[in-house]
């Protein structure tokens, strides 16, 4: 591709159209608007993290009369009239173009630009997609938020928890929207901005991208194929560094109960032969029992009753090769010494009436600590070094960021609206400051929940939040899937989800199957971590009985003798900015088969995973594209030879033996082939 891509622009009777890279990104005329934009006032109820957002008094207007005001191979101004003058500045810097609206009123709050698509062009991205993999022919919103319970009409648990809660989701309900996607055609789009969005991919021949509020600028990049886009997008956005390589010595093993209780389930695991590379251990601060299950105390210092001589204990698993990692989120606790701390010092998110806004996540109120006031970012950075960091902690759940209230007031005196979507960026970059600042970035991991635009700059790493603890499309096993791929379009690369499944109610509790499946399919993800759940007596867990623990010894030793794999894979994403969980498109672009897949994942170019994600099913059916690929579990190689498409096949999948495939061409072959003898 050319080195110095320039700006191309045929006008001609008021219809304006620019090309870049011999690809229209804009297009203007009176019956067809390049843009539009206006006011509106915007609705925003919530429901403990659930939100229904509408609007009112709407009045957007399309411009007309459009006039290259100038124009040059790099530069292009476009004046348009409407109710006032108003500007679109292009300018091409970095290989991308960049669009800044210019000279818009000031209490303009919803701006619509249209960008050329092409018929059959497919779209991914958008942050974390749970539901849907391709996005062309939906809407999307993009909003951070809790992602429901069931989020499918057709799930009753969906109905229970709206008529109970508000609380089912919808399909695009997401901890992690980000205003980024790629498309089947190699284009990219990013947009600098904070406020709620709406991407609308319906129409055939352009995608309607809106925002409540004036962006500062959009990015638009044309590449030959997606791998090319996806580099070029990340280092727009930013790459996640490798994670430390103590990772890969095994499993990190959710438990939680106080440390004679947690010892006991970790020599559980050790004398199975379970590998154990950390403890993950959320209720080392104390906890707190609700009508949802077994929470935490969100105060963030160790509980001694629970873990007397924590730091003690954490010294004795580090000598023993084995990590300890806790929890931490943006709240807290009102009877903890640290709210009262805080709130004497003004350090928290206010009501309009200057009162300590306080939220409630289940049945119990908490403070949100306000990280837009500087002293308040030194504190809570303070905690973290002193309370966690400072007693031997390895890392840590970096829980929520997606509540702020949208009437809250922050120090910065900035309306929350605009601060909602970014909050858990911001919460990401304190995490990663207080980190740096003890020189600890390279042995440290947090994880996070919710994100945004920033999250792959300051993030070491996400989870995909609370699934169900069952097989279900929308919000169980198969949806991590989905949300990995999309997530790692958007620049997040180090993506992994609970093993196990999180969320249990009503009639929804974990068996052993589902837990197996969960452990073969995290065996092959950059972090193999399990969790309890809210309501751990009610769910199968990973010492429930001999099969189980025989079956996740196995996994834990399939992740870790992949150790070196999993390693090289993040160093190619620092080098590339290409996720290390890939859709097949991503290195079989010829074949359109690739483009609808939403379940199986390459991980890395060289492992073809499908994990089985139905219960009861003991062989599965796979899509290989056109290479040479051996089973991992038999050798037995395959090799679909139809022109530019590969072919489905039905493999055996019983417990322990998840479809994956390797390319008999790999570099790392020698390792995938003595796997079989694990």
């Amino acid at each position: 591709m050319d080195e110095t891509p320039t700006l191309t622009v045929q006008a001609s009777a008021g219809d304006v159209r620019i090309y870049f890279r011999n690809r229209m990104i804009f297009h203007h005329s009176t019956e067809h608007p390049g843009f539009r934009y206006g006011t509106a006032e915007g609705i925003f109820e919530v429901t403990r993290g659930n939100f229904s957002i509408r609007e009112k008094g709407r009045k957007v207007v399309a411009p007309t009369d459009c006039r290259v005001e100038s124009s040059s191979p790099y530069q292009v101004t476009l004046r348009f009239r409407s109710l006032t003058t108003v500007e679109l500045y292009l300018s091409v810097s970095e290989g991308l173009v960049r669009v800044e609206p210019r000279s818009f009123p000031p209490q303009t709050n919803r701006f619509v630009f249209s960008l050329p698509l092409e018929g059959e062009e497919h779209v991914y991205g958008c942050g974390e997609q749970f539901s849907r993999f391709d996005l062309r022919g939906s809407c999307v919103p993009l909003w951070s938020e809790e992602q429901g319970v069931g989020r499918s009409p057709l799930d009753p648990l969906t109905h229970y928890m709206n008529w109970k809660h508000k609380a089912g989701g919808h399909w695009y309900s997401t901890y992690f929207p980000q205003p980024t996607f790629i498309t089947s055609q190699g284009l990219f789009f990013h947009a600098d901005n904070r406020s709620y969005a709406r991407f609308d991919f319906r129409p055939r021949r352009e995608a309607h991208l809106e925002f409540w509020e004036l962006p500062s600028s959009l990015h638009i990049g044309v590449e030959p194929g997606t791998p090319e886009a996806i580099t070029h997008l990340s280092s727009l956005l930013g790459r996640m560094a490798p994670l430390p390589e103590w990772t890969y010595n095994g499993m990190w093993l959710g438990v939680q109960g106080g440390k004679d209780t947690v010892e006991k389930k970790l020599q559980d695991a050790l004398q199975a032969g379970v590998r154990v590379g950390a403890l993950w251990v959320q209720d080392w601060e104390g906890r707190r029992i609700t009508s949802f299950g077994k929470q935490l105390f969100w105060n963030w210092e160790y509980h001694k009753e629970m873990y007397p001589d924590l730091p003690g204990y954490i010294t004795s698993l580090k000598e023993r090769n084995i990590r300890f990692l806790g929890y931490i989120n943006t709240f807290l606790a009102l009877e903890g010494s640290l709210y009262k701390e805080a709130n004497a010092k003004g350090y928290c998110v206010k009501e309009s009436t200057g009162k300590d806004y306080l939220i409630y996540i289940t049945t119990f109120p908490a403070a949100i600590v306000d990280l837009t006031n500087p002293d308040a970012r030194r504190w809570i950075k303070r905690v973290i070094q002193e309370n966690m960091i400072g007693i031997g902690m390895s890392g840590w759940m970096a829980d929520f960021g997606e509540y702020l209230p949208t009437d809250a007031v922050l120090a910065c005196g900035q309306p929350a609206t605009l601060w909602h979507n970014p909050w858990p960026a911001l919460w990401a970059q304190v995490n990663r400051e207080a980190v740096e600042e003890r020189g600890r970035l390279k042995d440290t991991v947090f994880f996070l929940r919710a994100g945004y635009t920033g999250t792959s700059r300051y993030g070491r790493a996400v989870w995909a939040g609370d699934q169900l603890v069952n097989f279900s499309r929308h919000d169980g096993l198969a949806s991590v899937i989905p949300a990995a791929l999309s997530v790692g379009i958007c620049g997040t690369a180090i993506h992994h989800s609970d093993l196990g499944g999180y969320t249990t109610l009503a009639w929804v509790k974990r068996k052993r199957e589902v837990f197996q499946r969960w452990a073969e399919l995290s065996a092959f993800t950059p972090i193999m971590r399990s969790h309890e759940g809210n309501r751990p007596e009610s769910n199968h867990q990973f010492n429930s009985d001999l099969q189980t623990l025989t079956h996740l010894a196995r996994m834990t030793r399939v992740f870790t003798h992949l150790k070196p794999y999993h390693l090289a894979l993040q160093e190619e994403h620092v080098a590339t900015g290409l996720p290390i969980f890939r859709p097949l498109f991503l290195h079989y672009p010829e074949d359109p088969v690739t483009y609808t897949l939403s379940y199986q994942y390459l991980y890395g170019q060289d492992l073809l995973v499908a994990p089985v994600t139905k219960s009861r099913r003991r062989t599965w059916r796979v899509y290989l594209p056109r290479d040479t690929w051996v089973h991992l579990w038999t050798g037995k190689v395959f090799e679909p030879n139809q022109r530019n498409t590969g072919a489905w096949v039905e493999v055996e999948a019983p417990l322990g033996f998840p479809p994956v495939f390797y390319r008999k061409s790999s570099p790392w072959e020698g390792l995938f082939q003595s796997i079989s003898n694990i």
